[in-house]
């Protein structure tokens, strides 16, 4: 008989279409992803919110299927006519997550972390009780995309600004607003060096990062970033630690960067610079470098070329509007076909499992956000603490191994049973809350559990791996008056988010 051995081992390896114990008879890649897709409900709304939130809920699968999938992605796509009241309430009692850099320098020491802190438990909150999921879920995109390490050195007091003025304010806009704004936001230009830039000694740092990662990838050559770097120069931060443009330490002289030239024989070139940044947003390779890393995000770890280059037509047909491409790309052909082709990362699954169990934030206080950011510090996905200027990574090998698989099942089991962290809101009797109705045997009931959690019935050899911890059998009658129920439901509970079915998104 399949073990609970067997079911772990299988979800712990990635990618997705090495879940399976049935992988040796799917040799071929089209199968490999049929076979997975089956472990996932490949309904079009279901696969839908599965993919534009951060794990679906009874509710949220509800409104979506009275709305329609077309008509629950337009409400998610204007998320300001979303109320989120509740979600308000719990980061209201983290005010310095999206502070200026003035209320954040009047609250704390100089260097304190506090910010950093409360900016990245705000990141739990967004995600976890949320009902602007699809928002939320791109400010994360672009977190990783235009990051900026928090906490790192120089940024303790301008960090959680440019998560509220960079990121959140254009996430549903123009990129190209978006990047100027992160080349003039001091967090960015302390980061990545550029405001110890000079006419004398430009420093090369944020223009190779600005072509490498934030636009058109891996396409430019040497000069480009020296001609870029002396381009950029002038643009810093002043004395009070906000944006200015100094133009003594501008360098003039005429540029040529990927199709992008200029005199720049003025001493005063922010108007040059804006247009280079300009250029490069609407530029083709960042048209594509965007909508890869969008379809990576939402769509499989290998992007469709196809669904690629459509995107970045939309993208560039639109002057680099982010909602037309969103919508072009969760009503594609190519979406549609990639049910089980993403596996979530470690706060992804943390996240889901919080969502699936109908946890809800303590009734005041930190203290459970400080244990579930702290338990994604030691998985290595805490928001925004990536130590590179790349971003995490977002493909299923990046976070495969079986020392973060037991990771993953210590959570789920301390969720589902309640031992930590303890100050979290839940049902007061969570297998009744999970199924109202017990069912006549234990396979129905696990069955009835993946449902409820996954979204589809776990495969019989994976069903039978979870009954094993609790010593039963897909046929073991069932009653209220079962003395062992209590006891095992916690396991039986955690066991099924364990399964491979909940790995993938």
């Amino acid at each position: 008989m399949t073990s609970r051995r067997t079911v772990l081992a299988a979800a712990a390896a990635a990618p997705a279409a090495l879940l399976l114990e049935e992988a040796p008879a799917l040799a071929a890649p089209q199968a490999a992803s049929r076979a997975v897709a089956t472990l996932v409900d490949t309904d079009p709304v279901a696969h839908l919110v599965r993919r534009a939130t951060f794990g679906a809920t009874p509710a949220v699968l509800a409104q979506a299927r009275k709305l329609g999938a077309a008509g629950w992605l337009d409400r998610q796509l204007a998320p300001a006519t979303i109320a989120d009241g509740a979600c308000d309430a719990v980061l209201r009692r983290l005010p310095l997550a999206g502070a200026s850099p003035a209320t954040v320098r009047a609250s704390l020491k100089q260097h304190s972390y506090d910010a950093f802190g409360q900016l990245g438990r705000a990141a739990i909150v967004r995600a976890a009780w949320s009902e602007r999921q699809l928002f939320e879920s791109v400010v994360m995109f672009w977190a990783n995309h235009l990051h900026v390490t928090a906490p790192s050195s120089g940024v303790w007091d301008t960090r959680s600004d440019y998560d509220a003025q960079v990121l959140r304010k254009h996430a549903f806009g123009r990129y190209a607003d978006m990047l100027k704004a992160a080349a003039r936001h001091p967090a960015m230009l302390t980061y990545l060096d550029q405001r110890s830039s000079t006419k004398a000694h430009p420093n090369e740092n944020y223009a190779r990062e600005l072509m490498e990662l934030h636009t058109v990838g891996l396409v430019y050559g040497e000069a480009d970033v020296l001609a870029a770097a002396r381009l950029l120069t002038g643009m810093t931060v002043g004395k009070s630690g906000g944006y200015v443009y100094d133009a003594s330490r501008h360098a003039t002289g005429a540029v040529d960067v990927l199709g992008f030239r200029h005199a720049n024989d003025k001493a005063d070139g922010e108007a040059a610079a804006l247009a280079f940044l300009d250029h490069l947003a609407r530029h083709r390779a960042t048209a594509e470098r965007i909508a890869t890393k969008l379809c990576v995000r939402f769509v499989a770890d290998e992007a469709p070329a196809s669904l690629v280059g459509r995107l970045a037509d939309v993208y560039l047909k639109n002057d680099t509007a982010i909602v037309p491409v969103l919508r072009a790309l969760f009503t594609s052909p190519e979406f549609a076909a990639s049910a089980g082709r993403k596996t979530r990362t470690p706060f992804e699954d943390m996240i889901a499992a919080i969502r699936a169990l109908g946890l809800g934030p303590e009734r005041e206080g930190t203290k459970a956000l400080d244990a579930l950011y702290n338990a994604m510090v030691d998985a290595g996905n805490a928001p925004f603490r990536w130590a590179a200027p790349n971003g995490y990574p977002d493909i299923a090998a990046a976070w495969a191994s079986p020392a973060a698989f037991v990771q993953r099942c210590n959570l789920h089991l301390n969720l589902a049973t309640g031992w930590y962290p303890k100050q979290l809101n839940r049902p007061a009797d969570l297998l009744k809350s999970l199924v109202p109705v017990l069912p006549a045997t234990y396979g129905a009931l696990v069955d009835a559990l993946a449902v409820r959690l996954v979204g589809a019935k776990l495969p019989a050899a994976h069903t039978a791996a979870v009954l094993s911890v609790a010593s039963k059998m897909p046929n073991t009658p069932l009653t209220g008056n079962d003395k062992s129920l209590a006891g095992a439901a916690p396991y039986l509970i955690a066991l099924v988010l364990d399964a491979p079915s909940f790995q993938l998104r």
